[in-house]
Protein backbone atom coordinates (compact mmCIF):
# COMPACT_ATOMS: atom_id res chain seq x y z
CA UNK A 1 0.00 0.00 0.00
CA UNK A 2 1.24 3.06 -0.80
CA UNK A 3 2.13 5.67 2.31
CA UNK A 4 2.12 2.15 4.68
CA UNK A 5 4.24 2.86 8.01
CA UNK A 6 4.02 -1.02 8.56
CA UNK A 7 7.28 -1.42 11.25
CA UNK A 8 9.37 -4.31 10.68
CA UNK A 9 8.96 -6.64 13.16
CA UNK A 10 5.27 -5.66 13.52
CA UNK A 11 2.56 -7.92 12.36
CA UNK A 12 2.07 -8.43 8.45
CA UNK A 13 -1.66 -9.57 9.23
CA UNK A 14 -4.65 -9.14 11.13
CA UNK A 15 -8.18 -10.71 11.78
CA UNK A 16 -10.60 -8.05 12.99
CA UNK A 17 -13.25 -9.48 14.16
CA UNK A 18 -16.67 -7.00 14.05
CA UNK A 19 -17.38 -4.84 11.32
CA UNK A 20 -18.93 -2.14 13.62
CA UNK A 21 -17.42 1.55 13.97
CA UNK A 22 -14.86 0.09 16.15
CA UNK A 23 -13.66 -2.81 14.23
CA UNK A 24 -13.37 -0.55 10.94
CA UNK A 25 -11.79 2.08 12.44
CA UNK A 26 -9.07 -0.66 13.92
CA UNK A 27 -8.67 -2.44 9.87
CA UNK A 28 -8.07 0.79 8.39
CA UNK A 29 -5.71 2.11 10.76
CA UNK A 30 -3.91 -0.90 10.61
CA UNK A 31 -3.62 -0.72 6.93
CA UNK A 32 -2.60 2.41 7.59
CA UNK A 33 0.45 0.67 9.15
CA UNK A 34 0.97 -1.71 5.79
CA UNK A 35 -1.29 -4.47 7.64
CA UNK A 36 -3.13 -6.99 5.52
CA UNK A 37 -6.64 -7.56 7.04
CA UNK A 38 -9.80 -9.66 7.10
CA UNK A 39 -12.51 -7.96 8.66
CA UNK A 40 -15.21 -10.93 9.92
CA UNK A 41 -18.66 -9.90 11.41
CA UNK A 42 -21.77 -12.27 11.56
CA UNK A 43 -24.13 -9.79 10.43
CA UNK A 44 -22.37 -7.46 7.97
CA UNK A 45 -21.07 -4.08 8.21
CA UNK A 46 -23.34 -1.84 10.49
CA UNK A 47 -25.13 -4.29 11.72
CA UNK A 48 -25.39 -3.57 15.26
CA UNK A 49 -25.32 -0.82 17.43
CA UNK A 50 -23.20 1.24 14.29
CA UNK A 51 -26.75 1.83 12.25
CA UNK A 52 -29.36 3.13 14.07
CA UNK A 53 -27.96 5.30 16.83
CA UNK A 54 -28.02 8.81 17.25
CA UNK A 55 -24.71 10.00 15.18
CA UNK A 56 -23.34 12.13 17.91
CA UNK A 57 -19.51 12.79 17.22
CA UNK A 58 -20.09 14.69 20.70
CA UNK A 59 -16.93 14.36 22.96
CA UNK A 60 -18.22 17.45 24.70
CA UNK A 61 -21.13 15.09 26.18
CA UNK A 62 -19.47 12.09 26.75
CA UNK A 63 -20.46 12.35 30.26
CA UNK A 64 -19.58 9.12 32.03
CA UNK A 65 -22.48 7.21 32.57
CA UNK A 66 -21.94 5.93 36.44
CA UNK A 67 -22.67 8.94 38.47
CA UNK A 68 -24.62 8.62 41.98
CA UNK A 69 -27.56 9.67 40.80
CA UNK A 70 -27.73 7.33 37.80
CA UNK A 71 -27.88 4.89 41.20
CA UNK A 72 -31.08 6.25 42.59
CA UNK A 73 -32.34 7.09 39.36
CA UNK A 74 -31.98 3.13 38.80
CA UNK A 75 -33.63 1.99 41.81
CA UNK A 76 -36.85 3.89 40.95
CA UNK A 77 -36.63 2.58 37.48
CA UNK A 78 -36.91 -0.86 38.76
CA UNK A 79 -40.78 0.32 39.28
CA UNK A 80 -41.61 2.08 36.13
CA UNK A 81 -41.49 0.15 33.06
CA UNK A 82 -41.79 3.10 30.53
CA UNK A 83 -38.35 4.61 32.67
CA UNK A 84 -35.49 5.47 30.12
CA UNK A 85 -33.52 3.15 31.96
CA UNK A 86 -35.33 -0.52 31.63
CA UNK A 87 -34.26 -2.96 34.09
CA UNK A 88 -36.54 -6.59 33.47
CA UNK A 89 -37.27 -8.03 37.02
CA UNK A 90 -35.37 -11.47 36.07
CA UNK A 91 -33.85 -14.03 37.00
CA UNK A 92 -30.58 -13.64 35.38
CA UNK A 93 -27.50 -14.44 37.88
CA UNK A 94 -25.01 -12.38 35.60
CA UNK A 95 -27.05 -9.64 34.72
CA UNK A 96 -27.42 -8.82 38.76
CA UNK A 97 -24.10 -9.82 39.22
CA UNK A 98 -23.13 -7.14 36.29
CA UNK A 99 -25.21 -4.19 38.51
CA UNK A 100 -24.09 -4.59 41.57
CA UNK A 101 -20.74 -4.05 40.16
CA UNK A 102 -21.76 -1.63 38.18
CA UNK A 103 -23.63 0.47 41.69
CA UNK A 104 -20.43 0.24 43.11
CA UNK A 105 -18.60 2.37 40.99
CA UNK A 106 -21.64 5.15 40.61
CA UNK A 107 -19.40 7.71 43.27
CA UNK A 108 -18.07 10.96 42.24
CA UNK A 109 -14.55 9.41 42.45
CA UNK A 110 -14.93 6.57 39.57
CA UNK A 111 -17.01 9.08 37.97
CA UNK A 112 -14.05 11.44 37.76
CA UNK A 113 -11.76 8.55 36.97
CA UNK A 114 -13.49 7.79 33.61
CA UNK A 115 -14.17 11.37 32.87
CA UNK A 116 -10.36 11.65 33.22
CA UNK A 117 -9.73 8.47 31.36
CA UNK A 118 -11.96 9.42 28.61
CA UNK A 119 -9.82 12.65 27.74
CA UNK A 120 -7.15 11.17 25.08
CA UNK A 121 -10.04 10.05 23.45
CA UNK A 122 -12.04 13.11 23.39
CA UNK A 123 -9.81 15.40 22.03
CA UNK A 124 -9.04 13.48 19.43
CA UNK A 125 -12.07 12.39 18.37
CA UNK A 126 -13.14 14.54 15.77
CA UNK A 127 -9.48 14.53 14.30
CA UNK A 128 -9.39 11.04 13.76
CA UNK A 129 -12.62 11.28 11.47
CA UNK A 130 -11.47 14.01 9.96
CA UNK A 131 -8.13 11.75 9.11
CA UNK A 132 -10.88 8.77 7.47
CA UNK A 133 -12.73 11.43 5.32
CA UNK A 134 -9.54 13.12 4.23
CA UNK A 135 -8.05 10.21 3.20
CA UNK A 136 -10.95 7.96 1.23
CA UNK A 137 -13.95 7.23 3.21
CA UNK A 138 -16.52 8.90 1.55
CA UNK A 139 -19.10 9.68 4.04
CA UNK A 140 -19.53 13.99 5.56
CA UNK A 141 -19.35 14.97 9.12
CA UNK A 142 -21.16 17.72 10.03
CA UNK A 143 -20.63 20.44 12.30
CA UNK A 144 -23.45 21.87 14.17
CA UNK A 145 -24.44 23.15 17.83
CA UNK A 146 -26.09 21.03 19.72
CA UNK A 147 -28.95 22.36 21.99
CA UNK A 148 -30.19 20.90 25.10
CA UNK A 149 -33.51 21.81 26.09
CA UNK A 150 -35.13 21.87 29.27
CA UNK A 151 -38.28 22.68 31.22
CA UNK A 152 -36.77 24.61 33.62
CA UNK A 153 -33.88 26.79 34.71
CA UNK A 154 -33.16 24.98 37.42
CA UNK A 155 -33.31 21.38 35.56
CA UNK A 156 -31.05 23.04 32.83
CA UNK A 157 -28.53 23.60 35.74
CA UNK A 158 -27.72 20.04 35.84
CA UNK A 159 -26.32 19.67 32.48
CA UNK A 160 -24.27 22.96 33.39
CA UNK A 161 -23.18 21.20 36.90
CA UNK A 162 -21.71 18.11 35.21
CA UNK A 163 -19.81 20.55 32.30
CA UNK A 164 -18.17 21.75 35.10
CA UNK A 165 -17.13 18.76 36.16
CA UNK A 166 -15.29 17.84 32.99
CA UNK A 167 -13.86 21.06 32.90
CA UNK A 168 -12.30 20.06 36.48
CA UNK A 169 -11.35 16.70 35.23
CA UNK A 170 -9.94 18.60 32.42
CA UNK A 171 -12.09 18.85 29.60
CA UNK A 172 -13.71 22.52 29.26
CA UNK A 173 -16.83 22.36 26.77
CA UNK A 174 -17.71 25.11 24.93
CA UNK A 175 -21.04 26.46 26.21
CA UNK A 176 -23.54 29.23 25.84
CA UNK A 177 -27.07 29.19 28.66
CA UNK A 178 -30.27 29.91 26.41
CA UNK A 179 -33.22 31.89 27.18
CA UNK A 180 -36.52 30.79 26.69
CA UNK A 181 -36.91 33.16 23.22
CA UNK A 182 -33.07 31.93 22.27
CA UNK A 183 -34.06 28.53 22.56
CA UNK A 184 -37.34 28.88 20.65
CA UNK A 185 -34.90 30.28 17.97
CA UNK A 186 -32.70 27.95 17.94
CA UNK A 187 -35.05 24.68 18.17
CA UNK A 188 -38.26 25.92 16.10
CA UNK A 189 -39.82 22.31 17.28
CA UNK A 190 -39.18 23.81 21.11
CA UNK A 191 -43.13 23.10 22.73
CA UNK A 192 -44.23 25.98 25.25
CA UNK A 193 -42.93 23.58 28.01
CA UNK A 194 -39.70 23.90 27.07
CA UNK A 195 -38.59 27.32 28.88
CA UNK A 196 -34.52 26.86 28.74
CA UNK A 197 -31.74 25.82 27.15
CA UNK A 198 -27.95 24.84 26.75
CA UNK A 199 -25.96 25.42 23.36
CA UNK A 200 -23.32 22.77 23.15
CA UNK A 201 -20.36 24.35 20.32
CA UNK A 202 -17.70 22.42 18.60
CA UNK A 203 -19.44 18.84 18.38
CA UNK A 204 -20.22 17.07 15.29
CA UNK A 205 -22.88 14.65 13.73
CA UNK A 206 -22.98 11.51 10.96
CA UNK A 207 -25.87 9.48 9.51
CA UNK A 208 -24.08 6.35 11.60
CA UNK A 209 -25.10 3.66 9.14
CA UNK A 210 -24.19 5.36 5.91
CA UNK A 211 -20.41 6.50 7.28
CA UNK A 212 -20.04 3.15 8.73
CA UNK A 213 -21.01 1.83 5.65
CA UNK A 214 -18.73 3.96 3.76
CA UNK A 215 -15.85 3.34 5.72
CA UNK A 216 -16.41 -0.77 5.31
CA UNK A 217 -15.91 0.48 1.45
CA UNK A 218 -13.00 2.20 1.49
CA UNK A 219 -11.23 -0.38 3.85
CA UNK A 220 -12.59 -2.85 0.97
CA UNK A 221 -10.65 -0.52 -1.77
CA UNK A 222 -7.31 -0.52 0.70
CA UNK A 223 -7.47 -4.26 0.00
CA UNK A 224 -9.37 -6.13 2.88
CA UNK A 225 -11.63 -9.03 2.70
CA UNK A 226 -14.71 -8.49 4.46
CA UNK A 227 -16.58 -11.98 5.51
CA UNK A 228 -20.07 -12.56 6.85
CA UNK A 229 -19.55 -15.31 9.27
CA UNK A 230 -19.78 -15.81 13.12
CA UNK A 231 -16.45 -16.39 14.78
CA UNK A 232 -16.68 -19.19 17.58
CA UNK A 233 -12.69 -18.83 18.86
CA UNK A 234 -9.73 -16.94 18.81
CA UNK A 235 -6.57 -18.69 19.98
CA UNK A 236 -3.09 -18.47 19.75
CA UNK A 237 -0.57 -20.86 17.94
CA UNK A 238 2.48 -21.37 17.06
CA UNK A 239 2.19 -19.17 13.89
CA UNK A 240 0.55 -16.35 15.27
CA UNK A 241 -3.38 -16.67 16.06
CA UNK A 242 -6.51 -18.67 14.59
CA UNK A 243 -9.76 -17.16 13.88
CA UNK A 244 -12.59 -20.20 13.64
CA UNK A 245 -15.66 -19.32 12.26
CA UNK A 246 -19.38 -21.13 13.03
CA UNK A 247 -18.86 -22.49 9.59
CA UNK A 248 -15.63 -24.75 10.46
CA UNK A 249 -13.46 -21.97 8.50
CA UNK A 250 -9.98 -21.24 10.01
CA UNK A 251 -8.09 -18.15 9.21
CA UNK A 252 -4.76 -17.61 10.02
CA UNK A 253 -2.73 -14.45 10.93
CA UNK A 254 -0.30 -12.44 12.88
CA UNK A 255 -3.09 -10.98 15.12
CA UNK A 256 -6.37 -10.66 16.11
CA UNK A 257 -8.74 -8.18 17.27
CA UNK A 258 -11.95 -9.06 19.22
CA UNK A 259 -14.31 -5.60 18.44
CA UNK A 260 -17.70 -7.34 18.84
CA UNK A 261 -19.41 -4.66 21.07
CA UNK A 262 -21.99 -5.87 23.03
CA UNK A 263 -21.04 -9.50 22.63
CA UNK A 264 -17.62 -9.14 23.16
CA UNK A 265 -17.32 -10.70 26.61
CA UNK A 266 -18.14 -14.98 24.82
CA UNK A 267 -14.67 -14.42 22.96
CA UNK A 268 -12.86 -11.95 25.20
CA UNK A 269 -13.30 -14.23 28.16
CA UNK A 270 -11.39 -17.06 26.55
CA UNK A 271 -8.76 -14.52 26.36
CA UNK A 272 -8.12 -13.71 29.81
CA UNK A 273 -10.33 -10.66 30.39
CA UNK A 274 -12.40 -10.88 33.33
CA UNK A 275 -14.30 -7.44 32.73
CA UNK A 276 -17.46 -8.36 31.39
CA UNK A 277 -19.06 -6.90 28.96
CA UNK A 278 -23.69 -6.08 28.59
CA UNK A 279 -25.67 -5.07 26.49
CA UNK A 280 -27.30 -1.76 27.09
CA UNK A 281 -30.04 -1.65 24.57
CA UNK A 282 -30.99 1.53 22.71
CA UNK A 283 -34.22 2.40 20.54
CA UNK A 284 -34.43 4.67 17.67
CA UNK A 285 -36.44 5.73 15.15
CA UNK A 286 -37.03 8.17 12.47
CA UNK A 287 -40.24 10.78 12.25
CA UNK A 288 -41.20 13.89 9.58
CA UNK A 289 -41.24 17.32 11.23
CA UNK A 290 -43.17 20.08 9.71
CA UNK A 291 -40.38 22.77 10.67
CA UNK A 292 -36.81 22.67 10.35
CA UNK A 293 -34.42 21.41 12.42
CA UNK A 294 -31.00 23.04 12.82
CA UNK A 295 -29.24 20.79 15.03
CA UNK A 296 -29.33 17.87 17.18
CA UNK A 297 -31.41 18.19 20.08
CA UNK A 298 -31.00 16.69 23.34
CA UNK A 299 -33.72 16.15 25.69
CA UNK A 300 -31.98 15.22 29.34
CA UNK A 301 -35.20 14.89 31.58
CA UNK A 302 -36.09 11.59 29.65
CA UNK A 303 -32.79 11.38 28.16
CA UNK A 304 -33.77 11.02 24.57
CA UNK A 305 -31.18 12.05 21.96
CA UNK A 306 -32.80 13.72 18.61
CA UNK A 307 -30.66 14.42 15.61
CA UNK A 308 -31.76 15.43 12.01
CA UNK A 309 -31.67 12.60 9.24
CA UNK A 310 -33.10 11.89 5.80
CA UNK A 311 -34.77 15.58 5.90
CA UNK A 312 -36.51 14.42 9.29
CA UNK A 313 -35.55 13.86 12.77
CA UNK A 314 -34.08 10.32 14.04
CA UNK A 315 -35.10 10.09 17.79
CA UNK A 316 -32.91 7.67 20.07
CA UNK A 317 -33.06 6.62 23.59
CA UNK A 318 -33.72 3.71 26.40
CA UNK A 319 -30.81 2.24 28.44
CA UNK A 320 -32.06 -1.29 28.43
CA UNK A 321 -30.23 -3.99 29.94
CA UNK A 322 -31.54 -7.15 28.12
CA UNK A 323 -29.97 -10.01 25.88
CA UNK A 324 -28.62 -8.10 22.57
CA UNK A 325 -30.38 -10.68 20.45
CA UNK A 326 -33.98 -10.57 22.32
CA UNK A 327 -36.47 -8.74 20.17
CA UNK A 328 -37.08 -5.31 19.35
CA UNK A 329 -40.13 -4.80 22.27
CA UNK A 330 -42.66 -1.81 20.89
CA UNK A 331 -43.42 -1.22 24.18
CA UNK A 332 -40.02 0.82 24.40
CA UNK A 333 -40.90 2.93 21.24
CA UNK A 334 -44.29 3.91 22.74
CA UNK A 335 -42.19 5.52 26.29
CA UNK A 336 -40.08 6.99 24.04
CA UNK A 337 -42.90 8.76 22.19
CA UNK A 338 -44.90 9.36 25.08
CA UNK A 339 -42.36 11.20 27.15
CA UNK A 340 -41.12 13.29 24.02
CA UNK A 341 -44.63 14.29 22.62
CA UNK A 342 -45.20 17.06 24.65
CA UNK A 343 -41.78 18.48 24.69
CA UNK A 344 -41.80 19.07 21.08
CA UNK A 345 -44.39 20.23 18.34
CA UNK A 346 -45.00 19.80 14.67
CA UNK A 347 -43.52 15.95 14.86
CA UNK A 348 -45.61 13.44 12.99
CA UNK A 349 -45.04 10.48 15.49
CA UNK A 350 -47.20 8.00 13.70
CA UNK A 351 -45.53 8.43 10.42
CA UNK A 352 -42.67 6.67 11.72
CA UNK A 353 -39.77 5.02 10.39
CA UNK A 354 -36.40 2.72 10.36
CA UNK A 355 -37.53 1.33 13.96
CA UNK A 356 -34.53 -0.01 15.26
CA UNK A 357 -33.29 -1.72 18.53
CA UNK A 358 -29.11 -2.11 18.93
CA UNK A 359 -27.18 -3.40 21.71
CA UNK A 360 -24.59 -0.74 23.00
CA UNK A 361 -21.51 -2.30 25.28
CA UNK A 362 -21.38 -1.31 28.84
CA UNK A 363 -18.37 -1.95 32.02
CA UNK A 364 -19.58 -1.97 35.08
CA UNK A 365 -17.03 0.29 35.68
CA UNK A 366 -17.43 2.93 32.91
CA UNK A 367 -14.27 2.40 30.95
CA UNK A 368 -13.59 0.50 27.26
CA UNK A 369 -11.50 -2.31 26.84
CA UNK A 370 -8.88 -1.32 24.43
CA UNK A 371 -5.59 -3.28 24.48
CA UNK A 372 -4.02 -6.68 24.66
CA UNK A 373 -4.99 -9.93 26.62
CA UNK A 374 -3.26 -12.77 27.83
CA UNK A 375 -3.40 -14.79 24.21
CA UNK A 376 -0.49 -13.77 22.51
CA UNK A 377 -1.61 -11.52 19.34
CA UNK A 378 -4.91 -11.12 20.50
CA UNK A 379 -6.68 -7.54 20.96
CA UNK A 380 -9.44 -6.45 22.27
CA UNK A 381 -11.67 -3.22 21.86
CA UNK A 382 -15.03 -2.53 22.81
CA UNK A 383 -17.09 -1.23 25.47
CA UNK A 384 -17.48 2.20 24.88
CA UNK A 385 -21.15 2.36 25.95
CA UNK A 386 -22.93 5.00 24.37
CA UNK A 387 -19.71 7.21 23.08
CA UNK A 388 -18.75 4.11 20.45
CA UNK A 389 -19.56 6.18 17.26
CA UNK A 390 -17.77 8.86 18.45
CA UNK A 391 -14.68 7.17 20.01
CA UNK A 392 -14.46 4.37 17.56
CA UNK A 393 -12.51 5.99 15.21
CA UNK A 394 -9.46 7.18 17.62
CA UNK A 395 -9.49 3.60 19.46
CA UNK A 396 -9.01 2.07 16.61
CA UNK A 397 -5.82 4.47 15.67
CA UNK A 398 -4.30 4.19 19.18
CA UNK A 399 -4.72 0.30 18.98
CA UNK A 400 -3.54 -0.30 15.76
CA UNK A 401 -0.57 1.71 16.98
CA UNK A 402 -0.07 -0.34 19.84
CA UNK A 403 -0.73 -3.96 17.78
CA UNK A 404 1.79 -2.82 15.05
CA UNK A 405 4.59 -1.16 17.43
CA UNK A 406 4.86 -3.40 20.92
CA UNK A 407 3.89 -0.50 23.02
CA UNK A 408 1.09 0.47 25.09
CA UNK A 409 0.19 4.23 24.28
CA UNK A 410 -0.18 6.16 27.39
CA UNK A 411 -4.12 7.45 26.46
CA UNK A 412 -4.86 3.53 26.34
CA UNK A 413 -3.69 2.34 30.10
CA UNK A 414 -6.86 3.06 32.15
CA UNK A 415 -8.70 1.32 29.37
CA UNK A 416 -6.25 -2.09 30.05
CA UNK A 417 -8.46 -4.86 29.12
CA UNK A 418 -6.38 -7.23 31.76
CA UNK A 419 -7.31 -4.87 34.74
Amino acid sequence: MDGAERLDGGPRSAVVVGAGVVGLSTAWFLQERGVDVTVVDRSGVAAGASWGNAGWIAPGLAIPLNEPAVLRYGLRSLFDPAAPLHIPLTADPLLWSFLTRFAAHCRWSSWSRVAKANLPLNEESIEAYDVLTANGVEAPTVDAPFTAAFTSARQARTLLQELERLAVAGQPVEHVELSTADLRDQVPLASSVLAAGVRIDGQRFVAPGEFVQALGRAVAARGATIRTSEVVDVRADNAGVIVKTKDGDVISADAAVVATGAWLTGLAARTGVRTPVRAGRGYSFTVPVRKPVHGPIYLPEVRVACTPYQGGLRVAGTMEFRDPDAPLDEARVDAIIASVRPLLDEVCWEDRTDVWVGARPVTPDGRALIGATRTPGVYVAGGHGMWGLAQGPVTGRLLAEQITTGKQPAALREFDPLR
